[in-house]
């Protein structure tokens, strides 16, 4: 429903987590800090999250772009960030189920095939998270490259 992201309203602390390298085996991860916040927009039929993260290189903002289509009761996300700042990323699509948000995309990264998931855990309580993970074999086995852990602000 069109209430699903309304835990995630406000203003948050972000720990992030990233995998150096995606789908090549890498073991090593990045830590760093950020800030996001998130407001409705569309009449509640959607939202926007506006993120400063500090990347051990330097800091970068983006946007995740959320919008509900109630015939399919499904989310659409896609994300704008500075880096690219005329090119959306592929839109993950999915939806909430006792608590957990599921997204997918079919895209690609250097050129090959993958599925992309995005999961939102702990939405029901002040804790959520969010995690990024990548697949080469058509969802068979999955990578985990990016964990965003949030606190409110």
């Amino acid at each position: 429903m069109s209430s699903d992201f309304d835990f995630e309203f406000g203003r948050w602390h972000v720990r992030h987590r990233r995998l150096r390298e995606r789908l090549v085996g890498c073991e090593e991860w990045d830590e760093f800090s950020g800030t996001s916040e998130a407001r409705p927009v569309l009449g509640g039929n959607g939202n926007i999250e506006d993120n400063l993260i500090h990347f051990p290189d330097g800091a970068y903002r983006a946007i995740a772009i959320r919008a509900f289509d109630p015939a399919n009761e499904s989310w659409a996300i896609w994300w704008l960030s500075s880096a690219s700042p005329h090119q959306l990323d592929v839109p993950v699509i999915g939806r909430f189920k006792d608590g957990v948000g599921s997204f997918y995309a079919e895209d690609k990264l250097q050129g090959r095939p993958i599925t992309v998931r995005f999961l939102w855990l702990n939405t029901e309580s002040g804790s959520p998270r969010w995690e990024q993970a990548m697949s080469a074999d058509g969802g068979a086995t999955w990578e985990t490259n990016w964990v965003m852990e949030f606190e409110r602000a």
